[in-house]
Formats: structure tokens, C-alpha cells, sequence
């Protein structure tokens, strides 16, 4: 399937650098909320509600995101990825640049929070649209034997750009005073999105279209009616089993920050170092989990994960409690760890679920409706639930999150040799993918 003028080497590579520089854009806000955004945009809060509420704004976008799926799912699966694809980078890297130059609640008022919240939806929507195209620039065209090996390239972009969110803002903050990493530091991330952005683009413009899309003979007309009325259970299964990643991994690199910092009281610089290793962490696990599923089938390392995951998160808090630098980072690192187990066969997992006539659109509503219920909730659900009961409900709260998830993964079959050239097949049919 590998051709000499679209090698797959070209396209796993484009479409891990777009999958960077999304998620770099998307995570520089989380670190920016979890540190300064409570007293940039919501000065007259205090420290525990001014925090829950600029991770509210971060969750927001995680509801955009099915819409972003919806949206771009329609023109991904209509008009092609490429194209697509292009104009989510674009409108995921202009809004990140703007709130790099919007004006602070002690300049213009409400009407600051209240752009940061539509620039962080215009952020969501073009995430929304984004990880499904990306990873069907892989799946759609990798080998059947080494789909998953190619499929975690674009699995790669969210450690990957973790560990740079942390590196650029660690790079600001030993290089400024703490008022000024408050009153402008904060900005430089966001505004190096644009040099990012550039890259992408160039790298994104110079693959082909997808052998799938073009082998496809013809196109849904509504594409969320055609997932909605035939895939409805692999949308749902697939959602599920996938929430734990979310959860787990935006505890992880947006609620951990707060908390290394305002309850262990680790200096900031410490605990943004720790995200670097974090990120690799969950990078390592994520090529083994993807390396794996071509191996061993998607649902059992997906399986293996979620209940990983489950003993994990009994454990992680009392080892981050034992308050030493040593045990932050061995926490951090557990935690973002065990989720890559699940999270590396996913990128070819969703696609394979679904009929590529409407592949874009089912895969990306899937991917993105677990993200709503494990990123968007969990972190914010995390802050008022220490808050009252201490780390170990939060604790308890990810344990059972992971057993739903490991329950959820239990009907779907595996779907490593599905033909995604059918357009018609690879398990378009519910009884092929979904047990009966």
C-alpha cells in the first residue's frame, strides 16, 4: 500500500508534527490555567474558585470537541483529510496566538474572560477535528500487519507536546521573576504557536490524500446520520473505553500542576520539569501499547490499560502525599504512564470500527466524546473533590472511572484485520465490531 511518491515514513511524520502542534496549543492552556489564569482573567475570586473556574474554561473545549468532530468529520469523510486537515491547524494556531495578546481582566474587564472562553471553544472545535483525520492519514494507509506501529505516530502527539508545553513555560520561568512571568511571561508559549503553526502547515501540505478516501467509491451524504443510524454502539463502546485515557492523562498534566504547586508546595519550576518527564513516560507506554496491539489484538492492550489504570489510581495519590520531589515525579510518571497502554492502539482502533464512508466522523465523535467525559469533568471535578474529601476520593473516583472503561472494552471485538479499502466493511456492520 506504501507508494514511492507518498512513502509511509513521509506520512506517519506529518501526521504526528500536525497532532504536536495541536495539542501543544491545547496544553499550553492547561498549564496556563492551572498557573497563572485565575489571576489574570478572574482576579476577584479566590485561589480555590479562581482555579476551578479557569479549568472550567479549560473544559470547555473539550465540550466543543464533538462538534469539532461533527463539523470536520462531515467535510473529512465529504470533500477528503488533507483539506480538512489543514484548516484545523489553521484555526487551532490563530486562536492560540490571540490569547496570547488578549488583554487581562484588569484592563478590559469581564469581557476578558468572556473572549477567553470563545477562543477556547474556536480551540476546541478544530481539536474536535483533528485527531481523527490525523490518525486516518496512518491507519488508512499503513499495512494491515504494521497498522498499529503507524498508528501511534499521531498517538504521539499529545506526550510529545506535553513535554514541550512544560519545556517552554520552565524555559520562561527561569528566565523571569515571578511578576513577570504573571503580567507577560505567560504569553510566549502562545504566541510561539504561530512559528509552530508554520511548520505544520508546510509539512501538511506536501502529503497526498489517504488511499482510503480514494478508494472509497462513494461519499454519505450526512455522514453523523449515517454513524448515528448504523455504528450508534461503536460509537458509544468506543467512547468508553477510551475515557480513562482522558481522564487519567488531564489529571495528570492540568491538575497535578495545581497541585504540586499550591498543596505540596513544589516550586513551579520543579513540578514543570516533572511534566517533561511525565510526557516521555507516557510516550514510552504508548509505542509499546500501539507495538503491542499489532501483536496481540487492540482490545486486549486497550483491556490490559483500563484495568492497569484501575490499580493505579488507588496508588498514585499516596505516593504524590508523601511530599518529596522524588515521589511527585514518580507519581506523575506512573500515572501518565499506564494510560499510554490503552491510549497507543487507539489510533487504529476507532478508525478500524467504522466504515470508511463515514470513518472521519464516527472514529473522531468516539475519540472526542471520551474526551468530554474524562477531560473536560474530571479536572474539574478534581479541585472541589479534594477540596471536601481529601486526594483519596479523587483516587477512588479514577479507580472506578477505569473498571467502567475496562467493562466498556469487554464487547468490542478485535479489529486488527479489517480491510479499511471497504468501504462498506471494516465493521461497518455493527455485528462485525460490537459483540452480540
Amino acid at each position: 500500500m506504501t507508494r514511492s511518491g507518498n512513502p509511509m515514513t513521509r506520512i506517519a511524520l506529518a501526521s504526528m508534527t500536525g497532532t504536536v502542534i495541536e495539542f501543544y496549543d491545547f496544553f499550553v492552556y492547561g498549564t496556563a490555567a492551572a498557573l497563572v489564569f485565575n489571576k489574570v482573567f478572574f482576579p476577584e475570586l479566590g485561589a480555590v474558585q479562581g482555579t476551578a473556574l479557569a479549568f472550567a474554561t479549560f473544559g470547555v473545549a473539550f465540550v466543543a470537541r464533538p462538534f469539532g468532530s461533527i463539523v470536520f468529520g462531515h467535510f473529512g469523510d465529504r470533500i477528503g483529510r488533507k483539506r480538512t486537515l489543514v484548516t484545523t491547524l489553521l484555526i487551532m494556531g490563530l486562536s492560540t496566538v490571540a490569547i496570547g495578546i488578549l488583554p487581562s481582566a484588569s484592563s478590559i474587564g469581564v469581557i476578558a474572560a468572556l473572549a477567553l472562553v470563545v477562543l477556547r471553544i474556536a480551540q476546541g472545535v478544530a481539536v474536535g477535528g483533528e485527531w481523527a483525520g490525523a490518525t486516518l492519514l496512518t491507519a488508512e494507509n499503513a499495512p494491515k500487519a504494521k497498522r498499529g506501529k503507524y498508528a501511534l505516530f499521531p498517538q504521539l502527539g499529545p506526550s510529545v507536546a506535553f513535554a514541550l508545553s512544560s519545556a517552554t513555560f520552565l524555559l520562561t520561568a527561569l528566565t523571569m521573576s515571578s511578576a513577570s512571568f504573571l503580567a507577560w511571561g505567560w504569553r510566549l508559549p502562545f504566541l510561539g504557536s504561530l512559528l509552530l503553526v508554520g511548520i505544520g502547515l508546510y509539512v501538511r501540505l506536501k502529503i497526498e490524500e489517504t488511499s482510503a478516501f480514494k478508494a472509497t467509491k462513494s461519499v454519505a451524504k450526512i455522514p453523523m446520520f449515517e454513524v448515528a443510524t448504523r455504528q450508534p454502539l461503536q460509537v458509544f463502546f468506543g467512547a468508553m473505553a477510551t475515557t480513562t485515557v482522558f481522564a487519567y492523562f488531564y489529571i495528570g498534566v492540568t491538575y497535578l500542576t495545581t497541585y504540586g504547586t499550591a498543596v505540596l508546595h513544589h516550586p513551579r519550576t520543579t513540578v514543570l520539569a516533572f511534566g517533561i518527564l511525565g510526557g516521555l513516560s507516557f510516550a514510552v507506554t504508548t509505542i509499546l501499547g500501539a507495538i503491542g496491539s499489532d501483536r496481540f489484538g487492540r482490545r486486549r492492550m486497550v483491556l490490559i490499560g483500563n484495568l492497569a489504570s484501575a490499580a493505579i489510581g488507588l496508588v498514585t495519590f499516596p505516593i504524590l502525599n508523601l511530599g518529596t520531589p522524588l515521589s511527585f515525579v514518580i507519581g506523575m510518571c506512573v500515572l501518565l504512564g499506564v494510560v499510554g497502554i490503552a491510549y497507543g492502539p487507539v489510533g487504529a482502533l476507532l478508525p478500524e470500527l467504522f466504515a470508511a464512508r463515514y470513518r472521519y466522523t464516527g472514529a473522531g465523535l468516539a475519540y472526542n466524546l471520551a474526551g468530554v467525559i474524562g477531560g473536560a469533568v474530571t479536572p474539574l471535578f478534581a479541585t472541589q473533590l479534594v477540596a471536601a474529601y481529601g486526594s483519596s476520593a479523587l483516587g477512588l473516583y479514577l479507580c472506578g472511572l477505569a473498571l467502567v472503561s475496562a467493562l466498556c472494552t469487554v464487547p468490542l471485538r478485535d479489529t486488527r484485520h479489517v480491510d479499511m479499502l471497504n468501504a462498506d466493511t471494516a465493521s461497518g456492520a455493527p455485528a462485525e465490531s460490537v459483540r452480540s
